[in-house]
């Protein structure tokens, strides 16, 4: 990710950033299919997937730990 994609993350709410999520791990498990099915070129797509659900989840709990 880039820092301005970081940025934008930081600046969401809670319930964008649940969003978000929702649509990052639908989108690893669709790469999973793919890749079985032996459609992904790029295995780094779900390397950088996970760490973008990663990123999210950090910033979720970081959100809900200053409330």
């Amino acid at each position: 990710m880039k820092t301005k994609d970081i940025q934008k993350l930081k600046d969401k709410n809670i319930a964008e950033l649940q969003k978000t999520l929702k649509e990052a791990r639908e989108e690893l498990r669709a790469l999973k299919f793919d890749l079985v099915a032996g459609k992904v070129k790029n295995i780094k797509l779900i390397q950088e997937t996970k760490k973008k659900i990663a990123r999210i989840l950090t910033f979720i709990k970081g959100n809900e730990a200053t409330k």
